[in-house]
């Protein structure tokens, strides 16, 4: 039998698949939207709005065809804060709205200048080790935020309810793991949504719906209009400008983190590759859209791009399609969609979970460095327990620093001392701030002779630390009346080290004899011997 396998990376893209997976997404996009609506302190209209707005514009300007972009958690958990207090200082109940509006557009003029700029490349900076944390930790947040969808009006589901619903999570989940074994014609999520649904709507089964779901949160229904443009409305002064600037920072950091590793796992998982640059831009387009027209804003939902791809949306017609059918829910089929069990969203997003986590990080713990190990980890609880941006900067840094100290005991020294009394040392390992003490304890200046040389063969002077260790170096030889020759530098290394034409004489073109200063010594002394 043929191994279940949750991403079928052979499957290539089509009008059917992208419509069929686009429709899916759509479905679990609304109480994805709701919800995040609610943790921002939104009405839920605004989070449809949001991820109708940032689905149709990435969709079509984005750099990753096939990826959902929407509402999302870790930037609703930022929002919540800068609303409520932008109420206070507004001194009104719709002021921190506005302010939501003013910031989101400041933090898509950021992303799209990261954009322009092409800062998406930085993303090839994160180490293998905080991607599977992140993902592991993004798998566990996703988990965390369907739990809550097991309680009725703030209370958990108990007796026959709780039985219900998970007997209709479990129904959900064991359809998309079977149907693909009969058939693959048609999205298994969007197969067990309906299923699932037609089996509640006509065996009167009690469970909670969208609508239930909304008005319990204090909802009063999704269906809405077209969103309408709209100036925000703020004072324009230094002390709103200084609120709403470090909320755009934050936003624009969280948003381009999360939509960037969304995009590398995406291209992990389809063998493929997008844009970052692209992506960015296409990221700070929808924000700047979404605050001039009313919507919470978002970035890529790892989430629904999995629930995307798995259901074989590969082009930008898939991304299209979910927007639009979000938009056709909120404006004509929002009776329709309110029906849809809560249960059969959860299943889906559990199957979500199960493919997002990277369950090979257990099964490396003992094949892989231990500091890797400890960046999965730190990451992974990083990301549950804060943010995703607080939890890669954290990996990144713990990784870089683990790098440097790795690298600082790298370097080493051969030495000896030739036929005319000069003691060479020959540099093994990058020169750097980390790795300054140790290569300052390889030389002996007070017992050296008085002419040395030191070769940077395989070495290289890497940052403004290392070029000010060997100035130093020079400066302490010459004080002792020694000449010191620093052979096989690079060029750029040559320009930067200061006096380097008055204290060394420097191979700048590595010349394969070795005709460098030296070797006119050698000559010298040659000549007085026979004189």
């Amino acid at each position: 039998m043929k191994r279940f396998q949750f991403i079928d990376k052979s499957t290539g893209g089509s009008v059917k698949n992208d419509l069929l997976s686009g429709i899916t997404v759509a479905l679990a996009l609304v109480p994805e939207a709701v919800a995040f609506a609610f943790v921002a302190g939104v009405s839920p209209v605004v989070g449809l709005y949001g991820a109708f707005m940032m689905g149709i514009i990435t969709a079509i300007f984005g750099g990753r065809p096939g990826m959902i972009s929407g509402a999302t958690g870790a930037m609703a958990v930022v929002m919540v804060h800068l609303v409520s207090e932008g109420n206070a200082l507004g001194g009104s109940d719709t002021a921190g709205l506005q302010f939501l509006f003013v910031t989101l557009i400041l933090s898509g003029l950021i992303q799209v200048s990261a954009g322009v700029l092409r800062l998406g490349k930085f993303v090839r900076m994160i180490p293998h080790s905080v991607m599977m944390g992140f993902v592991n930790g993004l798998a566990i947040v996703i988990f965390l935020s369907q739990l809550g969808m097991f309680k009725s009006h703030g209370v958990w589901l108990s007796g026959s309810s709780l039985i219900t619903m998970i007997g209709l999570v479990a129904l959900t989940m064991g359809i998309m793991v079977g149907l693909p074994y009969l058939t693959k014609k048609v999205p298994a999520a969007l197969t067990a949504i309906v299923m699932v649904s037609v089996l509640v709507i006509f065996g009167n089964l009690e469970t909670e719906t969208v609508r239930s779901f909304v008005f319990a949160n204090g909802g009063t229904g999704i269906q809405a209009g077209f969103p309408s443009f709209n100036v925000p409305i703020i004072a324009l002064s230094l002390d709103n400008l200084l609120f709403v600037l470090p909320y755009a920072c934050i936003l624009a950091a969280i948003g381009l983190i999360e939509s960037l590793m969304t995009l590398n796992l995406i291209d992990e998982l389809t063998d493929s590759h997008g844009s970052g640059n692209r992506e960015c831009a296409a990221q700070g387009l929808g924000n700047i859209v979404n605050g001039f027209f009313g919507g919470m804003g978002g970035c890529a939902m790892i989430g629904q791009s999995i629930i995307n791809i798995k259901s074989g949306g590969r082009g930008r017609l898939s991304g299209i399609t979910a927007a639009l059918a979000l938009l056709g829910f909120i404006l004509f089929g929002a009776s329709y969609i309110e029906q849809v069990p809560i249960a059969a969203l959860v299943g889906v997003m559990f199957m979500v979970v199960f493919g997002t986590f990277a369950w090979s990080s257990f099964k490396v713990w003992d094949k892989v460095p231990k500091s890797d190990v400890i960046v999965i980890v730190l990451v992974t609880a990083l990301t549950v327990i804060f943010d995703l941006a607080i939890a890669v900067l954290a990996g990144v840094v713990v990784s870089s620093l683990v790098f440097a100290w790795e690298n600082a005991k790298r370097i080493r020294a051969r030495k000896h001392t030739d036929d005319y009394g000069v003691k060479h040392y020959e540099i093994y390992g990058p020169l750097f701030f980390g790795s300054i003490e140790l290569f300052n304890s390889k030389f002996d200046v007070q017992n050296d002779p008085d002419e040395v040389v030191i070769d940077f063969k395989d070495s290289r002077i890497v940052d403004q630390s290392a070029i000010e260790c060997v100035n130093k170096l020079t400066e302490r030889y010459l004080k002792k009346g020694k000449n010191i020759h620093l052979r096989h530098l690079s060029s750029d290394c040559v320009k930067l080290i200061k006096r380097a034409e008055k204290i060394c004489d420097v191979n700048v073109l590595e010349d394969p004899d070795y005709f460098v200063a030296i070797d006119n010594f050698r000559q010298s002394q040659v000549a007085l011997s026979k004189g």
